[in-house]
């Protein structure tokens, strides 16, 4: 060549394909039936240039076992190269999924050089035939027997052109394609009169020509197969029709068809030249008769699912900016006169000094009146949503609500304390793994209701609607203990959502309040154990030891009262004594004057610790009543964490740490001196932390084996904090303490909390049990349909929204994965379903044949095509066969404008008469092959092989035609 610059491009060439080991003979075993769909192909890809052009060279190969190459090359010298046998073997044409080079001309393995970018393209015909020869050349040099291809043309074309070199004998792989095909092509005769031509073979009686024929049809109207699935009638869940409970379900399956098109592929595979006939006048071609039927689905692309369209929507929430209050205008909050005031300065309202009575200044007062403000500012027309549709809401949220109408305060109280156990199984336990909540809790349902809101009635306005009337009803609750339903009794669950854990605390705030509240007026007794705290309940258990016990009890330290009229902190120390004196002198167990700590009365007595005594007055040792933790959800632990943290490692900020860690056991050493009088810091250390109080045999001065104890080494340690809270605690028990949780401050805070969050807080807050109910539902939908490969993926959506929604603030991009994820898996049940409602399984009498259609109708969703067993006469294809006929006589039916013509029944009848069972095909594809002698008598048999396919949109040649390059 007199460039030298192709020379380095050959050379580049020569490299890369010796790097990949493709120099030399190429060998593998004959190819299975189906290999090319089942098998696994691999590409390798590395870049060179021409000059300035940057092509991309890229090896195409199917994996296979290496085979034993020992006694096979030696007596199979001569042998054709591997692709050239390739193209005679019949055991793959037609492969559903592969490269278009596969499917043209039967390759197992190639070699393509093409443009780097995606906008170059090579299109004169010099520089295809300079890149030719380099090809050509490099296949000479190396002895490579793998086809090498160069893509020319735009790359949308597909178009190729290639060689393959072996020895004595040469493959050139040539291309045609045109937009519009002439009338001789359209038919196999055609065809075949191109073939022949092309190889123009010297030989009169002609080899016969081995044919591959198949015809493809396509179904885009299933007619009566309409789609079942229709959106939820709301208008008739509201009315009552279907009930509350669908308030606390998601909607699920797609709005369309999420099928849109049956392609049937009919395949004479094995056909000889004469056999048929198939020309411009007639054909035998008929598809009932085809001997290979096999079938594929065109899926409709992002096909509308209501699941989907729900978690979609409610995820956008989480964008917006707006508050509640100005999603439903401020007006609603103006305040008219000094009798009304906003209600997050409520509490601040209690405790400053007023000039009115206090109970004008009550929080249920600006509750209510705050109410009668939305509802005259915002009529009844204006509001997001009506009151039938809030009603059924709120009575599906708080089903105690509806009781308090019938029985008053009684009834409500009873429906809400307590649930039920939990079920223990892997579906409920997923709120754990999400950081969600329960599925029968009430922040589950609010999620639920408010993506169902968000969705049907109002959007982002309805959202905040609910949000309003559902922080305002929490108040109410608090303000006339109610207990919260739908929320485990206990402190905050860490494991659930902060918005679960806000919830619970505030209930934890209204059972404190209200065991108060009934231990002020006495009714301590006729309380239900779910009502009243653990210590008290521990009290009235042993109450019947000690007349006076039950007097203690009733008067614990729950029923210090903030109520609305009185409201005082804890007693001063010298208050407090005064107090026990007073106390003491009334109920007659002191003398007046008596200030020694024995002589206290004893006080907040739960029972006797065994068989303990004090170490010095050698009375029994009582546990004593004392306060709960207080209970902490997780950004109060996370605040607290920080606060702790700041104070530094220096000597003072870790003992003003451990002081302020400290306040719970100063508490208990209290309330174990009241119990205890005249007990000292050991006796306390043998209840609260055996371990720290070390007892070992002694013997005293009279020869006898006594038992000696003594304070642990820590405890030993001057001015340790367990000493100084000793010596700082007074004998106050519990009830007149101090209390370590104060309910009216957190129970405001809670409310502040829930008034300020925004629709897009409470998204994020309310989307894992979102995530969550997706979950529960796409995994019930499954069980009936019972898809193998939907149960993996909602495996991994478990797996992945586990990692994501565990941590604080998940990525946007990876909770838009999960839903995508669910969305997939939405859609695959929603085609399977189609699928059964055309294929009509749920209809079929005869169980073999039900089996058989349902096994056919997984594999259209798992597989790329599949086989119809007994072609056009088995049971799936009889029903196909059925949905083409239909759809052909309702497409033969004039329109409307026809039939008002003047046109006569019998020549209505000849017409619909006429109608074929099929449509025209879609798609022909014909392989042709031969082995002939080329180009001359005396050359050595070689195998040609030309493909051909018409569409409506184009006409494709791809022609293999081998040469003898020894004897020509």
């Amino acid at each position: 060549m007199p460039f030298p610059l192709p020379n380095r491009f050959i050379s580049k060439i020569e490299e890369v394909l010796n790097d990949w080991k493709l120099i030399g003979i190429s060998s593998g075993k004959p190819l299975e039936k189906g290999v090319y769909t089942t098998g696994v192909w691999e590409e390798k890809s590395d870049e060179i240039s021409f000059a300035d052009f940057k092509f991309s060279i890229t090896h195409h190969f199917l994996v296979q076992e290496p085979s034993d190459k020992d006694g096979k090359e030696e007596p199979v010298e001569d042998a054709l190269p591997l692709p050239m046998q390739d193209l005679l073997c019949m055991n793959n044409d037609f492969p559903p999924r592969a490269h278009c080079l596969v499917r043209w001309y039967g390759l197992r393995e190639f070699v393509v050089i093409a443009p780097a970018a995606n906008n170059d393209a090579v299109l004169s015909e010099s520089k295809c035939n300079l890149l030719l020869s380099s090809v050509s050349i490099t296949l000479g040099n190396t002895g490579c027997q793998v086809p090498l291809f160069v893509q020319i043309h735009h790359k949308w074309r597909r178009m190729y052109v290639g060689e393959c070199q072996g020895p004595g004998v040469r493959t050139d792989f040539e291309m045609v394609h045109l937009r519009k095909v002439p009338n001789q092509y359209t038919h196999l005769s055609g065809l075949l009169d191109i073939f022949k031509s092309k190889i123009g073979c010297p030989l009169t009686p002609l080899l016969p020509v081995s044919m591959a024929i198949r015809l493809t049809y396509v179904l885009q109207d299933w007619q009566q197969y309409f789609w079942p699935q229709q959106p939820p009638d709301i208008d008739a869940l509201v009315g009552g029709e279907v009930g509350g409970l669908e308030f606390g379900k998601l909607p699920f399956g797609a709005c369309e068809d999420p099928i849109s098109e049956l392609h049937l592929a009919t395949t004479w595979p094995h056909l000889t030249e004469g056999i048929i006939v198939d020309n411009d006048v007639y054909s035998d071609l008929d598809p009932i008769q085809a001997p290979q039927w096999s079938v594929r689905v065109r899926k409709a692309d992002n096909p509308q699912c209501l699941l989907g369209d729900f978690l979609t929507e409610f995820f956008k929430l989480c964008r917006r900016k707006e508050s509640t209050d100005e999603i439903l205008g401020r007006s609603a909050f103006e305040e008219e006169g000094k009798e009304v005031a906003d209600i997050t300065h409520a509490l601040s309202k209690l405790t400053e000094p007023a000039p009115v009575p206090i109970h004008k200044l009550s929080v249920t007062n600006m509750v209510h009146s705050a109410k009668k403000k939305i509802r005259k500012h915002r009529g009844v027309d204006e509001s997001p949503l009506n009151n039938e549709v809030l009603n059924t809401i709120l009575l599906f949220l708080f089903p105690d609500a509806a009781d308090k109408l019938a029985d008053g305060f009684e009834s409500r109280t009873s429906t809400s304390v307590g649930n039920n156990p939990p079920p223990e199984n892997e579906d409920y336990n997923l709120f754990s793994q999400f950081k969600s909540a329960p599925s029968d809790s009430l922040t589950y349902k609010l999620a639920l209701c408010l993506c169902m809101i968000n969705f049907y009635h109002g959007g982002v306005k309805g959202v905040a609607h609910l949000w309003q009337e559902f922080v305002l009803e929490m108040r109410y609750r608090w303000e006339n203990n109610y207990l919260i339903p739908g929320l485990a009794n206990g402190p905050p669950d860490l494991r659930c959502c902060l918005l679960h854990q806000k919830l619970q605390m505030l209930n934890c705030c209204i059972e404190r309040k209200k065991a108060r509240d009934e231990g002020k007026r006495g009714s301590m007794p006729d309380r239900s154990p779910g009502g009243t705290s653990g210590d008290t309940g521990k009290g009235a258990d042993h109450s019947g030891d000690n007349p006076d016990k039950e007097k203690e009890v009733g008067k614990s330290w729950e029923s210090w009262s903030d109520s609305e009229e009185e409201f005082f902190e804890c007693l001063s120390d010298t208050e407090d004594l005064k107090g026990n004196g007073q106390e003491n002198g009334k109920k007659g167990g002191a003398k007046e004057g008596n200030k020694e700590s024995v002589n206290l009365k004893p006080e907040g007595r739960l029972h006797p610790h065994g068989k303990l005594t004090l170490l010095h007055p050698g009375e029994p040792l009582y546990i004593p009543i004392t306060q709960e933790p207080a209970p902490m959800t997780e950004d109060l632990l996370e605040e607290q964490s920080e606060v702790l943290a700041k104070l530094g490692t220096s000597a003072e900020g870790a003992h003003l740490r451990a002081r302020m860690q400290s306040a719970c056991l100063l508490s208990d050493m209290e309330s174990f001196k009241a119990a205890n009088p005249g007990c000292c810091l050991e006796d306390f250390v043998r209840w609260y932390s055996p371990r720290d109080y070390i007892e070992e045999e002694v013997v005293d001065e009279k020869g006898n084996i006594v038992i000696k104890g003594e304070l642990s080494a820590r405890m030993k340690i001057p001015s340790n904090m367990w000493v100084e809270a000793w010596e700082t605690a007074k004998p106050v028990p519990a009830r007149r303490q101090k209390r370590l949780f104060d309910d009216t401050r957190e129970a405001e805070k809670v409310l502040h909390y829930l008034a300020v969050q925004k629709p897009a807080d409470l998204a994020r807050h309310l989307l894992p049990c979102i995530i969550h109910a997706a979950v529960l539902k796409v995994k019930e939908e499954e069980a009936l349909e019972d898809i193998s490969s939907v149960k993996k993926i909602i495996k991994q959506i478990i797996s992945h929204s586990s990692k994501v929604l565990r941590f604080p603030n998940p990525e946007d991009k990876k909770l838009e994965e999960i839903i995508a994820q669910i969305m997939s898996v939405e859609a695959i049940i929603a085609r399977a379903r189609s699928l059964k409602a055309k294929f009509g399984v749920e209809k079929c009498e005869n169980e073999e044949e039900k089996e058989d259609l349902q096994r056919f109708v997984n594999c259209l969703l798992e597989q790329p095509e599949v086989s119809v067993i007994g072609a056009g006469r088995g049971p799936a294809g009889s029903i196909i066969h059925k949905l083409f006929v239909n759809a052909q006589r309702v497409s033969a039916v004039p329109p409307l404008d026809e039939e008002l013509r003047s046109v006569s029944s019998e020549e209505r009848r000849l017409n619909t008469g006429t109608v074929s069972d099929f449509p025209p095909p879609t798609g022909r594809e014909v392989i042709l092959r031969t082995t002939v002698p080329r180009p001359a008598t005396y050359s050595k048999p070689l195998p040609q092989r030309m493909y051909s396919v018409l569409t409506k949109e184009d006409f494709r040649l791809a022609g293999a035609f081998s040469a003898d390059t020894t004897f020509f």
